[in-house]
């Protein structure tokens, strides 16, 4: 069974984490799913994607340990060429306006999916945590770049740096969320609704002006750090 579903049509185009029994956790598979969505994506652009994902305890719990531990061990300057970052920052770069719909925990670089779309639409059970430096290693798929951009550094700082995990309450007061709901993904898809009915080339247009400051070159120090941290621990 595929672990990514792309639904809809025209306007409003929902992309699905379908992997539950995993916390929805992304190993090469997945991003080889989300890979193909994205490249039809830059191809015939739609107004709105939806990022959501299947069952109800995670929206993603990042990437797959398994698979991560045995690339960090055989290959550790993968980091360099890091996949999840590059294919989350094609995603927040499509002209698309995206939102995700995050009904559950956003972990790692399932919270780093979730800040590399334009809109997030929490549910009750949302949370967010980025647990990477107590594992060695960084939040290198566009998180320590866009955290600190959307919240400030001073808690940015906080949840990287001292483990803070952030409920759904905090995250709509910090704007980590900008929509609290009892349904998050049929909400979601109702914003999807209202928002697709904006003029498409003012929207566009708009996007590009708010997102023209976004840094490359602190994307490539993520990848790089993380390659270091993945060198010192072969061996």
């Amino acid at each position: 069974m595929t672990q990514i579903r792309v639904s809809g049509a025209g306007a409003v185009q929902t992309l699905t984490l379908d992997r539950p029994d995993r916390a929805n956790a992304y190993g090469a598979e997945m991003l080889d799913g989300l890979e193909q969505a994205i490249r039809a994506w830059e191809a015939a652009p739609p107004a709105v994607i939806v990022v959501e994902s299947g069952g109800e305890g995670a929206f993603c719990a990042g990437a797959d340990q398994r698979e991560m531990g045995e690339t960090r061990r055989t290959d550790p300057l993968a980091a360099l060429e890091l996949r999840s970052q590059r294919l989350f920052t094609r995603l927040a770069r499509l002209p698309s306006v995206s939102v995700a719909a995050v009904q559950g925990a956003a972990v790692a670089g399932g919270m780093e999916l979730a800040l590399a779309c334009d809109l997030r639409v929490g549910g009750p059970g949302a949370r967010f945590w980025l647990p990477e430096t107590g594992m060695g290693i960084l939040p290198a798929a566009g998180g320590t770049t866009r955290l600190a951009r959307l919240i400030g550094v001073s808690r940015a700082k906080a949840v990287i740096l001292g483990g803070l995990k952030v409920g759904a309450a905090e995250a709509l007061a910090w704007g980590l969320l900008h929509r609290l709901e009892a349904e998050p993904r049929a909400a979601a898809q109702g914003w999807a609704q209202e928002i697709a009915r904006r003029d498409p080339f003012a929207q566009r247009l708009a996007k590009e002006l708010i997102d023209a400051r976004e840094p490359d070159g602190a994307l490539a120090g993520e990848r790089a750090a993380e390659a270091i941290l993945y060198s010192r621990r072969v061996g």
